[in-house]
């Protein structure tokens, strides 16, 4: 005669059910330290993912925090920003506006901002040239804030002025 014990089948399923999701997350962490790890390209012409794009086209590869990080070549010097189609200029940061050589004064600025820090004071400059790989724009409108801008935004005065952009989980392609 067989003997089936409900409270120790129970024990079982929830020790399986543990042991499996214990599994799922070592797996998941690992999966995660990995893409961490990889080097990321920022931006690349599309032609080498895509042979049929448009000359010019470029895409920006999703990273692993899930942002869109990319190096624009601003006024002909690299920056590191962050695509955002929430900001409706390019948003420079007051350390990344020195480097480029902007020689901004205390009266430079007369605007204010609202940053995840809080409000902020911002410049109103006009960039010569925004680029991502080959999708590049002239006289860009762009603001350099004060302070609370932790990083460089890639904002619609540039991405509004490219003749399209797409994102997909991926990458983020623009065309000029």
């Amino acid at each position: 005669m067989i003997r089936f014990d409900f409270q120790s089948a129970a024990v079982m399923v929830m020790a399986t059910a543990s042991s499996l999701s214990v599994a799922f997350w070592l797996t998941h962490t690992d999966a995660s330290r990995r893409e961490a790890r990889a080097e990321t390209v920022l931006a690349v012409p599309a032609a080498a993912h895509a042979p049929a794009a448009k000359p010019g086209t470029a895409q920006v590869m999703r990273a692993a925090d899930g942002h869109y990080w990319a190096e624009a070549r601003i006024d002909g010097r690299a920056v590191r920003v962050l695509v955002d189609t929430g900001a409706s200029v390019v948003a420079l940061t007051r350390e990344d506006a020195l480097r480029l050589g902007l020689k901004l004064t205390p009266a430079d600025f007369t605007r204010t901002v609202n940053t995840a820090s809080g409000p902020a004071r911002a410049a109103a400059v006009t960039l010569s040239s925004v680029s991502i790989a080959s999708a590049e724009v002239h006289d860009v409108q762009a603001l350099v804030v004060e302070a609370g801008l932790e990083q460089s935004l890639l904002g619609m005065s540039y991405l509004g002025r490219l003749s399209a952009f797409e994102a997909t989980p991926t990458a983020l392609t623009l065309r000029p």
